[in-house]
């Protein structure tokens, strides 16, 4: 069997199926904890928006959390990389 290291959650297959909330938030949590390389805390509010539009509560006040150590501009570019994964998703 092959093993595949995919370094971005953005480059996952996620199969026939949406991403659910709680693969998102991992998502989140694995970005802001530099889980798969440094902290990236603009994709984990990236991906804590995207789970918190699905219905997590969770990723909505993590994302909160989040927003507290990111500058307006760093928010409008998580929002613009959430919109662009939504269309392409």
């Amino acid at each position: 069997m092959a093993r595949f290291e995919i370094a971005s959650a953005d480059l996952a297959a996620m199969g026939e199926k949406p991403a659910s909330a709680d693969i998102l938030l991992q998502f989140g949590l694995d970005s802001a904890c530099g889980l798969n390389g440094a902290e990236d805390l603009v994709a984990a509010h990236k991906w804590f928006n995207l789970a918190a539009m699905k219905g997590s509560r969770e990723a909505a006040q993590r994302r909160q959390e989040i927003a507290a150590e990111l500058t307006r501009e760093q928010i409008a570019e998580a929002q613009r990389q959430a919109r662009e994964w939504l269309s392409l998703h």
